[in-house]
């Protein structure tokens, strides 16, 4: 799997056929990037990580730091084995179940991805959470199966069987 953009484009992240995950598609990478640039997100959060390849997008992009957060102890290997790749972003690998690290903590996150297993868990739960922990005009990015949840104040784009949903939290003064 290659990086589409930024200063690591072409990179080739390492992934394996014998972990469970499933990478977000390059085409489907490549509309969640357009749609968020300028890319002005300093601190990343990679919810059910898997290949990683959405945290690593972003610190080709320009992120500072990443925050992977996977339960698969194989998965975090491969996130640290592609994490030599970088230089000058700080990663720190989780290995944690996405819901009790999002209750646990308390930072707030400029950029939040959100890959779960497809229709595994409470989406409108989740997307709660998830708000709470994002910064002034942090953006929150869900990927899910192509169904008929809505959340307002976001943006929805759909490609086959898959459905992403932007969120963008909006100051109140």
């Amino acid at each position: 799997m290659k990086i589409i953009g930024g200063r690591y484009k072409g990179l080739t992240i390492d992934t394996s056929k014998n972990l469970s995950y499933r990478p977000t598609q390059s085409r489907i990478r490549k509309s969640i990037f357009d749609i968020i640039t300028p890319f002005t997100y300093s601190s990343v959060l990679d919810l059910y990580s898997g290949s990683g390849i959405l945290g690593f997008e972003s610190a080709s992009r320009g992120a500072d730091s990443i925050t992977f957060v996977e339960i698969n102890s194989d998965s975090i290997k491969m996130l640290k084995s592609n994490e030599s790749k970088f230089e000058g972003v700080e990663f720190f690998m989780v290995r944690k179940k996405a819901f009790y690290f999002i209750k646990s903590i308390e930072n707030k996150y400029d950029l939040i991805f959100a890959d779960p297993p497809y229709d595994k868990l409470d989406y409108t739960v989740l997307m709660s959470m998830c708000i709470e922990k994002l910064s002034k005009n942090g953006k929150l990015i869900l990927e899910m199966s192509n169904n008929n949840l809505s959340f307002t104040n976001s943006i929805e784009r759909k490609y086959g069987d898959t459905k992403i949903v932007i969120y963008t939290k909006q100051w109140k003064e």
